[in-house]
């Protein structure tokens, strides 16, 4: 059964509620309302699910990144131990670990912005797609209020 389907036959089950005098409220099947959120949650789009990886994979590349750039990093303060050592390269030495620190933190930045911009693309993606099924959605429901009268 489509989401579609579901809305409507959940918006039927919400519709058929006996209302409760001077209130706005309904008694209506709970765990027959229930029973259709579920199958909605399965019948979701891929793209959700796949909006939902890409946040964690993010996360993970993220994780991964600062991992690789603690990881340079101390190894050029391991480089830089030993270079001071050897006085007559001390001076390169520390231009070297800067440098070495810089690219590593310039890469870990590079590979956060293109996780982010991955992510972002993603999503965007998905967004567009939800806003079309919602459109989808607001004319079938439009049609059949139409039907309706």
């Amino acid at each position: 059964m489509n989401i579609i389907s579901l809305l409507d036959i959940l918006e039927d089950e919400l519709e058929k509620g006996a209302s409760v005098p001077f209130a706005s409220k309904a008694f209506i099947d709970r765990e027959k309302c229930l029973d259709i959120i579920k199958d909605i949650r399965l019948s979701l789009p891929e793209e959700i699910k796949q909006a939902e990886w890409v946040k964690k994979e993010q996360q993970r590349i993220l994780l991964e990144a600062q991992k690789e750039a603690e990881a340079i990093t101390r190894e050029a303060e391991q480089r830089i131990k030993a270079l001071i050592d050897e006085n007559e390269i001390t001076k390169t030495a520390y231009q070297q670990s800067r440098e070495i620190v810089e690219t590593a933190q310039n890469n870990a930045k590079e590979i956060r912005l293109g996780a982010k911009e991955y992510a972002d693309s993603i999503l965007e993606e998905v967004e567009k797609y939800l806003i079309n099924q919602l459109e989808i959605i607001r004319s079938n429901r439009q049609e059949l209020n139409v039907k309706k009268r």
